[in-house]
């Protein structure tokens, strides 16, 4: 009623509604020089050709804008603007509640065998993301400043025996010890990490007298129920000559 007296009267109502600007930040990573840059992109037109696409999907950098020309990106993951993970296999563009349990991606198990229903965005890309990540697939003609244009080496090396050996090309022969990636704390000290999985005597001799120490067990266990069996057949004897007796003794006091 107080509306309808008010535009009578004359009263113009001015909506005042928030026009939402859809933007998203797209995190862009070159694991070739180790670097990953931040940008924000407001405009959703360049976004479209990312949109429906799913993760690990391909996609053409040239919509972004003309730094980007020449480059292909692979779709690795993101956020939606609440900050609910994107989980391959999730073929929707919406979120959904699943049940987790050990060893499913977007989940780590707190208590040992314990599961969990949680919330999670589907792969497929849309609007509603607030980050998307990206990983270099193919470099473009131009270095983009930050990204590409730079080299960040890697600060710590490979810790287990294998990698070491498949880092620096070595036969079985060479010595891993040798090879392993050293980190300067300062002028007189060096850090280096503990081999993992390495081979070396101490652990073949410690492997041959676990080997040894099970086989002792296997003999002592076969000799002690070859004893027992035969103590038990004794014993089944004994009882057996033990009953016939009892028998005999009171068909002897029957008699007379």
């Amino acid at each position: 009623l107080k509306l309808k007296s008010a535009l009578r009267k004359g009263f113009t109502f001015v909506s005042h509604a928030r026009t939402q600007v859809l933007a998203m930040k797209l995190n862009i990573a070159n694991p070739a020089g180790g670097l990953q840059k931040v940008f924000d992109i407001d405009d959703d037109k360049k976004l479209l050709p990312f949109y429906d696409k799913r993760m690990s999907s391909e996609v053409s950098g040239d919509s972004l804008g003309d730094e980007f020309k020449g480059y292909i990106f692979r779709i690795s993951g993101g956020n939606d603007k609440q900050g609910f993970p994107m989980k391959q296999g999730i073929l929707c563009n919406h979120r959904v509640r699943l049940l987790f349990k050990k060893g499913m991606s977007c989940f780590r198990e707190r208590r040992k065998g314990c599961r969990k229903r949680k919330s999670v965005r589907g792969c497929v890309v849309g609007p509603d993301l607030a980050t998307l990540s990206l990983v270099i697939s193919k470099k473009g003609e131009a270095d983009i400043p930050g990204l590409t244009d730079d080299q960040r080496p890697r600060r710590l090396g490979p810790k287990r025996a294998s990698n070491i050996r498949k880092l620096f090309n070595l036969e079985k022969k060479d010595d891993v010890r040798n090879f392993v990636v050293r980190r300067e704390l300062n002028e007189k000290k060096k850090k280096a990490p503990k081999i993992q999985r390495l081979v070396t005597p101490a652990m073949l001799q410690r492997k041959r007298y676990f080997r040894s120490q099970t086989r002792q067990r296997m003999v002592l266990g076969k000799k002690l129920k070859e004893e027992y069996t035969k103590r038990l057949s004794e014993y089944r004897q004994e009882q057996k000559e033990l009953r016939a007796a009892e028998v005999a003794k009171k068909k002897k006091e029957k008699k007379v």
